[in-house]
């Protein structure tokens, strides 16, 4: 048998959906990128916002009208969670769901689907969805490793934590990823050693709040013990361990120290902040004290002083005034943050934000994004011009080639840099580094998002056509 395994979503929804495809291996499936020659479908789907659980359905409805006798297609993940009769009802092609707290058991619900005849396209049959769905609880804990393939480019999420307990106001997650859950301290290392046996350069630590990890125990300050564990149980084979989503107020002291103490630890993080102005926070209910979260970056940048931050914000939220989104554009300016992301507000039914007075106009959004990003290109503009002259090490993501020509370009990330969300460092005219291996670059230019450099031993990797020679 054959599986198709589609993922959409945030790096969490990934590290699921490796664990699923090393299960099916185990179970004799192989997989194909051909879904025509696949004897299960699954699609591991977001639905975070109602733009991606647009979007997860769209894809969804797609396989569904290609279905092939004998087929199974399975929605797996947050949307299964979160909007399972929607999901049969608007894709009547879907055999079973899968939720967010069971990809484990996707071999049960493979034999069970087979075990009751569905996959049969056409049926014209209206499924129950108790009968093809695992969305509660597991009788599994987090105790043992997610199983997972090998790293093929040098990078690996490593999922701490499932669950939230944030209260924040526009959020779906707790409704179907339920509370904080924290993953044995012991099960994590033995996880990350696997990855590093089988590839990892990066290990990048995913969580709705990474620094929340442990709470659930009554040890809310367990990450610096974690970080510490992981730098110190691994082999040198693993150059850089990154930390993403810190929730503002639990940024601790300890933290800060072993992040500028274990050399595994990159000078980096991010801290998803929502907004920049107290009285938008409070209508999150988010942290809204921008004194702590000044202190943070000071803390921060005085044990680090080459520091990476990054932060999120939402534009547009209801209530959201001119005055106040001027807020967030002074707050902005005056933190620097050296990479800023920005999302539109986008109601999402069942939570509290989505039924609150005051919603902005999507044309208003529109115009405040594009203004917020004017005061960011700047700031990053010149983070990345100051590094021009220095060598960085970077991470080998690929090869393209330079546009308009066919001079090669190397493509890498530097520690400034976490997979899909940042920029790249360029290095023009050569080729032939292995992707997931480590190169030394002189950094020579600098863009708004991204670096260019030239390889300190160019003569390793340089293609003699990139270059001109023998031409």
């Amino acid at each position: 048998m054959k599986y198709h395994l589609i993922t959409m979503g945030c790096p969490k929804n990934k590290v699921d959906s490796d664990g699923m495809e090393m299960l099916l291996q185990q179970a004799d499936l192989r997989a194909t990128t051909n879904a025509a020659r696949a004897d299960v479908l699954i699609v591991n789907t977001c639905g975070f916002l109602e733009a991606a659980k647009e979007e997860s359905i769209g894809v969804l409805q797609e396989l569904a009208g290609l279905k092939k006798r004998g087929q199974m297609l399975i929605a797996a993940g947050c949307l299964a969670q979160r909007n399972g009769e929607e999901v049969l009802a608007r894709v009547p092609g879907v055999d079973g769901l899968l939720g967010t707290r069971r990809w484990m058991d996707v071999m049960e619900l493979v034999n069970g689907i087979r075990g009751n005849g569905s996959g049969q396209a056409g049926s014209g049959k209206r499924r129950k969805l108790q009968q093809y769905s695992l969305l509660g609880d597991p009788d599994v804990s987090f105790e043992s490793a997610v199983p997972r393939p090998p790293v093929a480019a040098g990078s690996a999420y490593l999922k701490i934590s499932d669950g939230c307990n944030a209260p924040c106001a526009f959020c779906t997650i707790p409704s179907f990823k339920g509370k904080l859950r924290s993953r044995p301290l012991e099960a994590i290392v033995d996880e990350a050693n696997a990855l590093v046996a089988a590839g990892a350069k990066e290990l990048v630590l995913v969580a709705q709040d990474s620094t929340d990890y442990g709470r659930d125990w009554g040890e809310p300050n367990s990450l610096p013990r974690l970080l510490a564990a992981l730098g110190n149980r691994t082999s040198s084979d693993l150059r850089w361990i990154r930390l993403m989503y810190a929730y503002p107020g639990h940024v601790t002291d300890e933290l800060v120290e072993v992040m500028a103490s274990q050399p595994k630890v990159v000078p980096y993080l991010d801290m998803p902040l929502q907004h920049g102005d107290p009285r938008t926070l409070k209508r999150m209910r988010r942290p809204s004290r921008l004194e702590m979260v000044y202190d943070h970056m000071a803390k921060l940048r005085a044990a680090m002083p080459d520091i990476a931050l990054r932060t999120t914000f939402i534009v547009g939220y209801p209530g959201e005034t001119e005055e106040e989104f001027q807020g967030l554009l002074d707050f902005a300016k005056a933190i620097e943050f050296d990479k800023v992301g920005a999302f539109l507000f986008s109601p999402e039914p069942g939570t509290p934000s989505a039924t609150l007075p005051d919603q902005v106009a999507e044309e208003v959004k529109q115009e405040r994004y594009g203004r917020l990003m004017e005061v960011q290109q700047p700031i990053s503009l010149r983070k990345n011009q100051a590094l021009v002259g220095r060598m960085l090490e970077i991470l080998v993501e690929g090869e393209g080639e330079i546009e308009g020509s066919r001079s090669p370009l190397l493509l890498g990330r530097s520690y400034r840099d976490a997979p899909e969300v940042d920029g790249l460092v360029l290095v023009p005219g050569v080729s032939g580094a292995p992707i997931g291996s480590m190169m030394e670059v002189h950094i020579n230019g600098a863009m708004e998002y991204d670096l260019v450099g030239e390889p300190l031993l160019a003569e390793t990797f340089v293609s003699k056509r990139g270059l001109g020679i023998g031409e």
